[in-house]
C-alpha cells in the first residue's frame, strides 16, 4: 500500500495538471518516475522514509547541476534546477536544528557504547534512522568522527 507522502505527491500532480503548472508538473513527474524506478529495481513498495531518501538524492543531484551550470555561465539552466529544488523540498520533513543533531549524535553514542573510530558504522546506522532526509548525513558523519578516537 502506498504511503501518505506518495499519495500527497500524486494529488499534487493532479492539482498541477489542473492548474497547468508545467514546470511543477514536470518536477513531480520526475519524482514519481524516480520512486517507481527504485520500487522496480528493489522489488518493494517504498515507505515515506525511503521516498525521503529518493527526494534527498534528487536535490543533491540538482545542487551539483547548479554548480556546473553557474561555472559554465548558464544561469537559465541553473534557475530551472533551483525551481525544481523548491518543488522537491516541499516534500521533505522539517530540517533538524544544530541542537537536535547534537542530541541525536549523543543518543547514538550512548546507545551503541561507541568510543572508537571502528564503531563509526554502528553509530551512523543509528543516526541515519533518525536523521535521513532531515540533515546532511555527510556533515553529521564528520561530527561523529571528530568525537570518536
Amino acid at each position: 500500500m502506498a504511503g501518505k507522502l506518495y499519495l500527497q505527491i500524486q494529488e499534487d500532480m493532479k492539482n498541477a495538471m489542473r492548474a497547468k503548472a508545467v514546470s511543477q508538473l514536470g518536477t513531480i513527474r520526475l519524482l514519481l518516475a524516480a520512486i517507481k524506478q527504485r520500487e522496480i529495481d528493489e522489488r518493494i513498495t517504498l515507505d515515506d522514509t525511503q521516498i525521503f531518501s529518493v527526494i534527498d538524492k534528487m536535490i543533491k543531484q540538482r545542487n551539483e547541476s547548479i554548480k556546473q551550470y553557474q561555472e559554465g555561465n548558464r544561469q537559465d539552466l541553473a534557475d530551472k534546477e533551483i525551481a525544481e529544488i523548491t518543488v522537491l523540498k516541499k516534500y521533505m520533513p522539517q530540517a533538524l536544528t544544530e541542537d537536535e543533531i547534537a542530541i541525536i549524535i549523543k543518543d547514538a553514542l550512548t546507545n551503541t557504547n561507541a568510543t572508537l573510530i571502528k564503531d563509526m558504522a554502528k553509530v551512523m546506522t543509528h543516526i541515519k534512522a533518525k536523521a535521513q532526509g532531515r540533515a546532511d548525513i555527510g556533515k553529521i558523519s564528520l561530527m561523529v568522527k571528530s568525537m570518536l578516537k
